[in-house]
């Protein structure tokens, strides 16, 4: 039998290094699920409860396995189900290729079942490249373009094919004209800026006695430049929630995530500083940011298309953040006073401090800091951790440790719910040796948590680490837009919207065959994680937790928060056990101190 051009497909992925395909079946890839058969699942299909779980999967894996995610789908609802995850690598720049099916080509144009207009629907979630393969010899060069586009552009792309099309034999395209031959090969590349800019960079950071330095996670492959510019300019080191894991959390001028997830001594970084060196971010929020005019800077990114954002940097360094630090830091001048660097260290030591009070205060019946908190010494050091969008997001950014040889990461710029529970699946399979821990909320568990639940189960023997292991913060609300009303709003709670369900998560886990812990007291919560940790496969370890937490801003002032609070405790005055407490007092038991955090 002739190879198919469903076949070559296949092989072409294979050629390139493609291990898995995340994806869910449908008609319009029936020709490419024959293939698999003939291929004998390799790639090896990868079965998601849904098409955009499929997707948080791919994206997921390229984030942690550091090369390209695949995901696969349907024509039509197949299709349209792939945009969310899709567009969570568009913005957190992660390569992802989705191949995708189409109605045949007999029936396009004519109202038939499925048919949507792909190109029409991927132009922007995949605008840096996106095609309908028509005939066999298009295949090898819009496939590898696809590919190299993805990887270069650091973004997602799209490839269309009718199912017509998928059994069709395949014949490559001839020496012929009109026809596009194509290659395999992509070289490595480094990205260097003119000596010049580094020149006139140097000048700027020499300039400064408070120089500050932001990181995201373009700095990840380059930690150790990143810490010796540091230790060289005597400068703190904040950090976007993308970066968490671009350096660790140990080093003493290391100020953690910055934002309204983020830390006190972050905000005081960049409030004070007078210079600021920022690699490999495009942290969107400049009201954390030095006041304009306030501090000289320099950006370095190696896309030009996304340098010179978000501040008034003079000189904006085009480049790999490894190769264009190790030729700054000789031009970098390291005689000045410690008076600035000490009092970073100090303010940073003051923080783990507050932190470890606020996760120690009462509360009906755990404090949710205090679950984070717990699991923090906990952590294995080649760990994996993923934290879903919502409150759980900030005990995530504020009272995890990373220490070097740990990953974590969430839907940075997206900031979706419901990426957590496939992020991780996806971590596993690039790293099946490696444990995995996922943070999500209630919310993000009813959305689609519970059924990648199963996924976990059905995959878990692919894994020589079994370790998978998923924190649920159980509080009936959905917290993080609660406190947004409240806070930004000065609105009440809206319970039609906000108030869920007790959904029994361990339970469920328990009915699939995996560990299943159900936490109510706060002496049982380290018991629980160990249980999670220790189990000899996928293990949900569910917290109840008290939603009058509030996540307090790095910014806000004492006065702010008692008049949020009195807001609070006026609006939400029939809610019932949710005020149980009292949110004025909560609020108040969890501001650290008038005049100072």
């Amino acid at each position: 039998m002739s190879p198919k051009v469903a076949d070559h497909i296949l092989q072409r992925l294979r050629e390139w290094g493609v291990e898995q395909v995340f994806g869910y079946p449908g008609d319009g890839i029936n020709g490419l699920l024959a293939a698999w058969g003939r291929a004998e699942d390799h790639p090896r299909f990868v079965q998601a409860r849904h098409e955009e779980m499929a997707a948080f999967q791919a994206v997921g894996y390229a984030k942690f396995g550091g090369r390209l995610g695949v995901c696969a789908a349907t024509s039509g609802p197949g299709a349209i189900h792939l945009l969310n995850g899709l567009y969570d690598a568009k913005l957190d720049h992660v390569p992802v290729l989705a191949i995708v099916g189409q109605t045949h080509r007999t029936a396009m144009g004519g109202s038939y079942q499925q048919e949507v207009d792909l190109h029409t629907l991927f132009k922007d979630v995949a605008s840096d490249f996106v095609e309908t393969v028509n005939v066999p010899e298009q295949l090898p060069n819009v496939l590898d373009r696809a590919i190299r586009t993805a990887y270069a552009r650091r973004a997602p792309t799209a490839v269309i094919i009718p199912g017509d099309v998928q059994e069709l034999d395949y014949s490559p395209p001839t020496h012929e004209f009109k026809m596009v031959p194509s290659s395999l090969d992509r070289s490595g590349w480094t990205a260097m800026p003119t000596q010049d800019s580094l020149e006139r960079a140097a000048e700027v950071l020499n300039s400064g006695d408070k120089p500050a330095i932001l990181i995201g996670q373009g700095a990840a492959g380059a930690r150790t430049q990143v810490q010796r510019v540091a230790e060289l300019l005597g400068a703190g080191v904040a950090k976007a929630l993308l970066g968490k894991d671009a350096l660790s959390d140990e080093l003493p001028y290391v100020t953690g995530s910055i934002g309204l997830l983020g830390t006190r001594p972050s905000y005081e970084l960049m409030r004070d500083c007078d210079t600021l060196l920022t690699i490999g971010s495009s942290f969107p929020y400049a009201q954390f940011l030095p006041e304009f005019g306030k501090a000289r800077g320099v950006q370095i990114d190696i896309d030009p298309h996304m340098i010179g954002m978000r501040y008034p940097y003079e000189v904006n360094l085009v480049g790999d953040a490894k190769a264009t630090l190790e030729q700054l830091i000789p031009l970098l001048d390291a005689h000045r006073g410690r008076e600035w660097y000490d009092t970073v260290c100090a303010n940073v030591r003051r923080w783990h401090e507050v932190m470890e009070r606020r996760s120690q205060l009462s509360a009906d019946p755990i404090n949710p800091e205090y679950v984070a908190w717990a699991l923090d010494p906990l952590v294995p050091g080649d760990a994996i951790v993923t934290s879903d969008s919502g409150s759980v997001a900030n005990w995530y950014a504020r009272h995890l440790t990373m220490r070097p040889g740990m990953r974590g990461s969430l839907s940075g710029t997206l900031a979706t719910m419901g990426c957590g529970v496939p992020y991780a699946i996806g971590a596993k399979f690039a790293h099946p040796d490696r444990p995995v821990i996922a943070l999500v909320g209630d919310g993000a568990m009813q959305m689609n948590g519970l059924a990648e639940l199963i996924t976990a189960a059905k995959y878990q023997d692919r894994w020589s680490d079994p370790r998978l292991v998923v924190g649920v913060w159980n509080n009936h609300d959905l917290n993080q837009v609660t406190w947004e009303m409240r806070a930004m709003e000065g609105s009440p709670s809206f319970l039609p919207s906000q108030e869920l369900p007790d959904v029994q998560y361990a339970a469920f886990a328990r009915s699939l065959g995996l560990t299943g812990v159900r936490v109510e007291k706060p002496e049982d919560v380290e018991a629980g994680w160990r249980a999670g940790l220790e189990a000899d496969g996928p293990a949900v370890i569910e917290f109840l937790t008290d939603p009058a937490v509030p996540p307090i801003p790095p910014h806000a002032t004492w006065e702010q928060m008692e008049a949020t609070a009195a807001s609070i405790l006026k609006g939400d005055a029939d809610r019932g056990p949710m005020v149980r407490q009292g949110f004025k007092a909560k609020v108040q038991e969890f501001l650290p101190g008038r005049g100072h955090q």
